[in-house]
């Protein structure tokens, strides 16, 4: 199965002087969806940076559909679409014209724009709100927004940072969907989340992060083998959470 992200010795952070991460090593397969899971602070936004192209490493490489943000910019930064946990959106276009300069930011066929941006629209119920300017929404509209870009671009690797923020039972449902049919279709997805109930369903493999290290990856099955074999009994990944960051004591 091909690879569509590897992280290699990755160390890095704010200051020259100072990382934050340190010696990252995974890598996220296509038709994976990864969960990147720590306490505040941990590093996830940091490592999300990095892998982003905002942050120089200090050490290691990052690469995506094995080229780095070196060996080719464009072409890097075409390999992956970013959900914010905080929208950033351009508040004097509609919801229509974010969709419309996404499908043609990603070189989206015209056909294709039309038919995907219209099933998007509905599956968020965003029908009714297609010309409203962006400023006028709520903030869990505006997250709506921001999702919908980033599935119409269908690239190789989605990056989402808290999607679930804001966002109501339904349009979380409907994200979900949309992600496992992401999934079958080949992308990878790598997604920060505190909602480990949820995601425990739907990830296929986990890393967590603590102090900038990674502490325990792999299935769920691995990180509750993990957990238990430091002396817990635990059956879900909250517990397994708890046990590995806490000590055990919640």
């Amino acid at each position: 199965m091909k690879t569509v992200l590897r992280v290699e010795q990755l160390s890095g952070g704010y200051s020259p002087k100072r990382a934050i991460i340190h010696d990252l090593d995974f890598e996220i397969k296509a038709g994976e969806m990864i969960g990147l899971i720590g306490v505040n602070g941990a590093g996830k936004s940091t490592t999300i940076k990095h892998i982003l192209g905002l942050m120089t490493p200090h050490q290691g490489s990052i690469r995506i559909n094995e080229k780095t943000l070196n060996d080719d910019v464009e072409q890097y930064r075409s390999g992956y679409t970013y959900v914010p946990e905080t929208p950033i959106l351009f508040e004097e276009l509609t919801v229509e014209e974010h969709l419309r300069l996404t499908a043609m930011a990603y070189g989206v066929p015209e056909q294709q724009y039309l038919q995907q941006s219209e099933q998007l629209l509905e599956r968020f119920h965003m029908v009714k709100k297609r010309k409203a300017l962006t400023a006028h929404l709520s903030k869990g509209m505006k997250q709506k927004v921001m999702i919908m870009s980033a599935l119409l671009a269908k690239p190789s690797l989605f990056i989402i940072d808290e999607p679930f923020l804001g966002l109501d039972p339904l349009a979380i449902r409907s994200l979900l969907q949309e992600l496992m049919e992401v999934k079958q279709n080949g992308s990878a997805i790598l997604m920060s989340s505190h909602i480990l109930s949820t995601i425990e369903h739907y990830c296929d493999r986990f890393i967590m992060l603590d102090q900038g290290r990674i502490v325990a990856q792999g299935a769920l099955e691995d990180m509750l083998e993990h957990a238990n074999r430091q002396g817990h009994s635990v059956a879900h990944l909250e517990d397994a959470f708890y046990a590995l960051l806490n000590g055990g004591e919640a």
